[in-house]
């Protein structure tokens, strides 16, 4: 598989690298890309044969369900089975930012990504430019870190290229991530909002809500 570096070094997509983009993710295309955190594997999450291939690239176990991202809260309410009254506290104040929340989830995906219950986690993220790809695309993006299962998250470019050039379609460099934690993961889709996974909003933040 030949792999096409893409190097961004502003908030926008310019439309050429757009059409490029989301011409990749229409035909079931994987890109590398990155988010505030770290580098994460993004496939149209309403594509099975799309996120079987994220799941084959990460040797990752099914039953491991994968977390999207989104463009606005209107997106949100559209995939949503259902969204309690924590969820609009929490995305209020979160939003745009690495707050994962799990919510019960319309079957609009393939069975490997959602969870218990059919719950699916989200995000809307910090990048003006994902954002608009994923309005753009109309529909939400895988947003599971770039990284073999049980290996360490990628901060740095250089290490996306050497792990995955030959290996998915796409690789947009957007230069060194900030690293440091994950998303923080916050589970509504029970009767009591949970904290499912600590990360990089801390909890001392959300701990007035759980």
């Amino acid at each position: 598989m030949k792999t096409r570096v893409l190097k961004i070094d502003r908030e926008s997509l310019g439309q050429a690298e757009l059409k490029l983009v989301s011409g990749v993710l229409r035909n079931d295309g994987v890109m590398v890309f990155p988010t505030e955190t770290f580098y994460g594997l993004g496939v149209l999450a309403f594509s099975e044969n799309a996120v079987k291939k994220v799941y084959r690239l990460k040797e990752r176990e099914r039953g491991k369900p994968l977390s999207v991202v989104i463009s606005d809260i209107a997106m949100a309410e559209e995939i949503a089975a259902v969204l309690p009254p924590f969820f609009w506290t929490l995305s209020h104040e979160f939003w745009p930012g690495p707050l994962t929340l799990v919510v019960k989830a319309r079957p609009l995906f393939p069975e490997e990504m959602l969870g218990p219950a059919g719950s699916l986690g989200m995000r809307i993220p910090d990048a003006p430019w994902l954002r608009d790809l994923i309005r753009h695309l109309d529909a939400p993006i895988t947003a599971t870190s770039a990284n073999l299962s049980g290996t360490g998250e990628i901060s740095r470019p250089e290490d996306v290229i050497e792990i995955f050039q030959g290996k998915v379609d796409l690789i947009i460099d957007g230069g060194q991530t900030p690293g440091g934690l994950p998303s923080t993961i916050v589970d509504l889709a029970s009767e009591q909002p949970r904290l499912l996974r600590a990360g990089a909003v801390p909890v001392s933040r959300l701990q007035k809500y759980l």
